[in-house]
């Protein structure tokens, strides 16, 4: 069963406003969620990851606790929050693994593809990254959003929530920065 949202949104505020204990009553009630979004990200990968569903999870986890003060007034800022930190995470991860090997002739990953986050597409995973960072310089709403929607797994409907628009904004605008990031993607591989 989903936990209300006016019992997740008020935990959020008695977080922000620095109530430790909140966030640890908060946790529980939306594990199962960030369970979600890390599998999504995560499937795929291979028996020989070592970063599996419950890790990525429990990182978010600690580095949402080290986190000096957090403004969260919902759900959806929470799941956005959570959707970064586990970009990051990953990110982390691929660049760390890249440093250990390097592949040669590796074709740039697909956006439609990132849901399989592997060693076979790390150097991809990073080209990736890079390319967010350009369009979020370029449209900062149009990298958060597809960070939403692709690092984080987030809906539509959530994802408009975390941003602060409507649904058709939030569509028109991840069409705009897939044709955006399909752009610069293919210019990277031409580099």
């Amino acid at each position: 069963m989903a936990p209300d949202a006016s019992e997740v949104t008020g935990l959020l505020q008695q977080w922000s406003a620095g109530d430790a204990s909140a966030r640890d009553r908060l946790i529980p009630l939306v594990y199962d969620r960030l369970r979600e979004l890390a599998h999504r990200r995560l499937s795929g990968s291979g028996a020989d990851s070592s970063l599996n569903t419950t890790a990525l999870v429990h990182e978010a986890y600690i580095r949402l606790v080290g986190a000096p003060r957090i403004e969260l007034p919902d759900r959806a800022h929470f799941l956005a929050l959570a959707s970064e930190i586990m970009r990051n995470l990953l990110v982390d991860r691929a660049r760390a693994r890249l440093t250990e090997k390097r592949g040669a002739g590796v074709r740039p990953l697909e956006l439609d593809e990132f849901g399989e986050f592997s060693d076979e597409n790390l150097e991809s995973f990073a080209e990736l990254d890079d390319a967010l960072t350009r369009l979020a310089q370029l449209s900062p709403r149009q990298g958060r959003l597809l960070q939403y929607r692709y690092f984080g797994g987030l809906s539509l409907e959530e994802s408009a929530a975390a941003e602060g628009v409507s649904l058709a904004t939030t569509k028109r605008e991840l069409r705009s920065a897939r044709a955006w990031l399909a752009v610069d993607l293919k210019g990277d591989s031409l580099r």
